[in-house]
């Protein structure tokens, strides 16, 4: 259905989280690195509690190789920089939901990446540095579902 993909990210949990989701979503979860952790933490493996066999998880090196194995026709980089909401993009099965780092989102380079198809903001209140990464993928990735009917879901 939708590709969720975390740019370096570093905090297991986030990571665990976001595979309980993808799980219960059908996304598929791509991961590039280099990871700030292994994938065999046990903040990992508690987050992600007993999803992982449900769910698409994909490690790429790098970014190159995410683009070359996955060959988006469409990228929606997440970013406080943007003007956009997210909720006005008309998400196709398909689409990368793409997500950066926690501490420091997606680098400038990563965003003027050709394969960036657009750049989109979560609203939140005025003076709010940005939201939890693994809950912004779940409002994302819900978001896009719903657009579609929750296809599969029950």
């Amino acid at each position: 259905m939708f590709k969720v993909m975390f740019h370096q990210p570093l905090i297991p949990p986030n990571t665990g989280n976001a595979i309980r989701m993808v799980a219960g979503t059908g996304a598929e979860l791509h991961l590039v690195g280099p990871l700030g952790f292994d994938l065999s933490e046990s903040k990992l493996r508690r987050a992600g509690l007993d999803y992982h066999d449900l769910a698409t998880v994909v490690v790429h090196e790098s970014l190159e190789a995410a683009w070359e194995a996955i060959e988006p026709e469409r990228v929606y980089a997440f970013t406080t920089q943007a003007t956009r909401s997210f909720a006005d993009v008309a998400y196709q099965p398909g689409d990368v939901l793409m997500f950066g780092s926690e501490p420091t989102g997606l680098p400038d380079e990563v965003l003027a990446d050709a394969h960036i198809t657009g750049q989109v903001r979560i609203p939140m209140l005025p003076g709010r540095r940005s939201m939890n990464l693994s809950n912004s993928a779940a409002v994302a990735c819900y978001e896009a579902w719903r657009q579609h009917g929750y296809a599969g879901g029950s």
